[in-house]
């Protein structure tokens, strides 16, 4: 993991933190009344006639603590997630995270009476976590009072598994534990699912050292005058190229190239098979 600066903020963690926080000061200084967290929070019974509170919930928060907690991990582990990512890729994980935590709820409701609303976006910020974990498991984490650091991967599953024993003990704590292992679902379904794609993928390309060969000549009696330093430099500049895009695949999947990223991929592999 490159080191980074524990106060640079990433564009799309920046306008998170500032969303959630603009939200909660409006629900504490003008939109005081319980008619906010009833238009806004996601209650599954009445998920169908309130379809945005699949979004709306992650924004609203039920206390400062509660608020606190969520935006510290988002603070600490988004950064480096959404450099990793890529912009666009991290907030459709950060939201497909916290759909995960409305829809388990949701479905959780076919089975369990009286589930209440759920607010926060503990479920979109535990996936972001996950997501760190899974790109830098043996990353170092410093917690209070512990008298030394703990690896991030046994931070990520002792939550999970504290929401896991919690939701299913049914302890009534006013915490949407199921919410949480929505978040934790849909996240570690989304980044294994990168991860294959991206596995099964990489062998179908052009090995790096094979890609040299795009920048020689098709027939050396043809092209006996090319100019040797003319023809190094023009496959030196292919192969960093194809480096660029193999390593944005394996870090952010095939979904995360551009369309001129697709086009020279394929008109590279399509003039590997003719030669």
């Amino acid at each position: 993991m490159p080191f980074r600066s524990p106060f640079s903020l990433t564009p799309w963690v920046r306008r998170i933190l500032i969303a959630n926080a603009v939200v909660y000061l409006l629900t504490i200084t003008v939109f005081t009344g319980p008619w906010f967290f009833e238009l806004f929070a996601f209650r599954p019974a009445t998920a169908d006639v309130q379809p945005w509170t699949f979004i709306t919930y992650m924004f609203v928060h039920g206390g400062f603590l509660h608020l606190a907690f969520n935006l510290l991990m988002i603070f600490f582990f988004g950064p480096s997630v959404e450099e990793r990512m890529g912009g666009g890729a991290f907030l459709r994980y950060y939201l497909l995270c916290g759909l995960g935590g409305a829809a388990v709820s949701f479905l959780l409701m076919l089975f369990v009476a009286g589930v209440g609303p759920v607010v926060g976006a503990s479920a979109a910020a535990l996936g972001v976590a996950l997501a760190f974990a899974f790109y830098w498991p043996d990353a170092p984490v410093y917690l209070v009072p512990l008298p030394m650091p703990v690896k991030v991967k046994w931070l990520v599953l002792f939550l999970f598994g504290m929401d896991l024993l919690l939701g299913v003990s049914g302890a009534r704590d006013g915490v949407a534990h199921f919410a949480h292992i929505g978040g934790f679902l849909f996240g570690f379904a989304y980044l294994k699912t990168q991860q294959l794609l991206a596995s099964r993928v990489r062998p179908a390309l052009p090995r790096r050292s094979e890609v040299r060969v795009l920048a020689r000549p098709a027939s050396e009696g043809a092209r006996a005058r090319v100019d040797h330093c003319s023809t190094r430099s023009q496959a030196d500049s292919v192969q960093r190229e194809m480096d660029r895009v193999l390593d944005k695949i394996s870090a952010s999947g095939l979904n995360s190239l551009t369309a001129a990223e697709r086009r020279f991929l394929y008109d590279t592999s399509k003039q590997m098979k003719r030669e």
